[in-house]
């Protein structure tokens, strides 16, 4: 089943295949599963390293929009907070415009824990990649770059 739609700011028609778009779709589910357990060696939780991950990337935050971006409740934000503060990886500073105002930094520690996190994911994926030829990795290559692109728009 195809459909076609026309994307923002192209002048084209494109083609929009649904069972590509579902077979992508599982793929990358099952890709962040396996990259999931490599995770574990991290020694800290899923949550946890995505919270830490926004503010590590993106910056400071709020509780209240670091709660908003990881899509959970404030008082599951809380608890993911104070267990990151009680362990080093993030501490709260002053928010310069609001001194009512708290935000969340991460700390070096948490720097640290990332890139280790990282570093265990990207080594999984060339695992993964091993014993794929130059062509197949030469393709993947190609739709890393239009996933990305896609994510952007």
């Amino acid at each position: 089943m195809t459909r076609k739609s026309r994307p923002p700011g192209r002048g084209r028609t494109a083609t929009i295949s649904v069972p590509v778009a579902g077979r992508l779709h599982s793929a990358a589910i099952h890709l962040l599963r396996r990259l999931r357990q490599s995770d574990k060696a991290s020694g800290i939780s899923a949550p946890r390293l995505s919270a830490l991950s926004v503010l590590v990337y993106a910056g400071p935050r709020t509780l209240g929009q670091l709660a908003d971006t990881e899509q959970v409740r404030p008082p599951t934000m809380t608890r993911l907070v104070q267990a990151m503060e009680a362990e080093g990886y993030i501490k709260r500073i002053p928010d310069p415009h609001d001194k009512r105002v708290t935000v969340l930094q991460a700390t070096a520690k948490a720097r640290k824990l990332l890139d280790k996190a990282r570093s265990l994911r990207v080594s999984t994926v060339e695992e993964m990649m091993k014993n794929l030829t130059a062509a197949e990795i030469k393709t993947l290559d190609a739709a890393a770059k239009l996933i990305e692109d896609m994510a952007k728009r």
